[in-house]
């Protein structure tokens, strides 16, 4: 079961996911329960192949978020808690934080959700940047 913690427009939800079983999320919000229906997720797009048009050299591609954080970075990994993009980041590395300050904003299913660094600490590495998509359990940044 994994449970998330939202504020919106001033009210805390307590959300706890239960289980999905096809396109049913059994939930529960606040103690209750409840079956959500999620939207068909859109298939991916076939990759475009990009051909230079003059002789300047084409900008590197971005970096994906990476899975997990690399070994020497060591400390607290934030993960993606679902899919979504990167709307906003509010801290820098070498940044003190608390375990309750939001770090970042991950939209995921045109909600903002705001991500909490978790731990008390320095942040070490960021691991996205705005508007990068990420995977659930994509490694957003380190804290140590």
């Amino acid at each position: 079961m994994k449970e998330y913690k939202y504020k919106i427009n001033g009210n805390e939800y307590n959300v706890a996911i239960d289980n999905i079983e096809g396109n049913i999320a059994h939930i529960q919000l606040n103690g209750v329960a409840y079956d959500v229906e999620l939207p068909e997720q859109p298939k991916a797009a076939p990759a475009v192949k990009r051909v230079a048009v003059s002789d300047a050299p084409a900008a590197a591609p971005k970096p994906a978020a990476r899975k997990a954080a690399p070994a020497a970075a060591g400390g607290h990994a934030i993960e993606s808690p679902l899919p979504g993009v990167i709307k906003d980041i509010f801290v820098k590395v070498g940044q003190q934080v608390k375990a309750d300050d939001v770090v970042c904003i991950l939209e995921a299913m045109k909600m903002g959700n705001e991500i909490h660094a978790g731990v008390d600490g320095t942040v070490k590495s960021i691991e996205v940047s705005k508007e990068d998509s990420v995977l659930e359990g994509n490694t957003i940044m380190v804290i140590g």
